[in-house]
């Protein structure tokens, strides 16, 4: 197996700017490397709770808005979502959003969504916390319907309608990968059953292993439709990155990594804006040392 590499924060930090943005991108995209990812939160707290990584205004592209651009301006790097906060998201826009994304990338997106945790940013959209996990699956199925069924209807207990139709459908048929994000036994339950990936974002090598060992519990718990095919893992790792982690990481069924802008950063820093000249080197370096791994 070759791993697949990934760059994580192509729309905030010093990717907020949509020039630095570009031009980021097109060199991932020369380099190599397989996909960029965005991260989201639609409002942070201020001021930001005691261990709370990011920064009330730390500079960051709306998702949908920051990937369509960078796509725009490529044309086979895969552009992802990591992650969209989707309880906090009407599903039926949404739908409509990534749809039209997908077309602008030629079929290159790949859609992460998560529950979310931020409590003011829930509050501040007015959905409560406690219904994340119900509004995560009943969006993740509404938005399927929407880009899959010849006739769409979906009768969900956050989202009902039927009638309806909305063109153009994504370019990737019947419908974009769907990766969700690491939380839980949930979450786990969410991949098994849902989605086509799922996704941890700074976990080192044992972490791994325990977040891979609970979703192969899951997996004999719950029925995979077999339509999902394999769930692909995709990692982005915590701690400094050299070719044998990257081996150790692929030994474990990772098949895909994430690399923060400074992948040494710690969790105190991760988020914080990188220099654009290190991005670049970043990515260099990745393709340089880790590409054949």
């Amino acid at each position: 197996m070759v791993m697949k590499l990934g760059l994580f924060a192509i729309n905030y930090g010093a990717c907020a700017d949509p020039a630095t943005a570009v031009r980021v991108a097109r060199h991932a995209e020369a380099a190599g490397l397989e996909s960029l990812w965005s991260g989201e939160h639609l409002v942070l707290p201020d001021p930001a709770p005691e261990g709370f990584a990011l920064s009330p205004t730390l500079p960051m592209l709306d998702t949908v808005v920051g990937l369509t651009l960078v796509a725009a301006h490529t044309t086979t790097v895969k552009v992802a979502s990591g992650i969209i906060v989707l309880p906090l998201r009407n599903p039926v826009v949404l739908a409509k959003e990534l749809a039209s994304l997908d077309q602008v990338a030629q079929g290159r997106l790949i859609v992460g969504v998560g529950a979310g945790y931020v409590r003011a940013e829930f509050d501040a959209v007015g959905v409560a916390r406690s219904e994340r996990a119900a509004r995560t699956d009943d969006f993740i199925n509404a938005m399927r319907a929407l880009w899959s069924m010849p006739e769409p209807a979906y009768h969900g207990r956050y989202v009902t309608f039927s009638g309806i139709d909305a063109h153009p459908r994504p370019r990737q048929q019947p419908c974009p990968p769907i990766v969700v994000a690491s939380g839980g036994r949930v979450a786990d339950r969410r991949a098994v059953t849902l989605a086509n990936g799922w996704y941890g974002f700074g976990l080192d090598l044992n972490q791994t292993r325990v977040h891979l060992d609970n979703l192969a519990a899951a997996g004999r718990k719950y029925e995979r439709p077999a339509e999902l095919g394999r769930l692909e893992i995709t990692v982005t790792p915590a701690g400094p990155v050299r070719r044998d982690t990257v081996a150790q990481y692929a030994a474990l069924g990772v098949d895909r990594l994430v690399l923060l802008p400074r992948p040494s950063a710690d969790y105190t820093a991760r988020h914080q804006p990188v220099p654009v000249d290190q991005i670049l080197r970043t990515i260099d370096d990745a393709a340089a040392n880790y590409r054949d791994i």
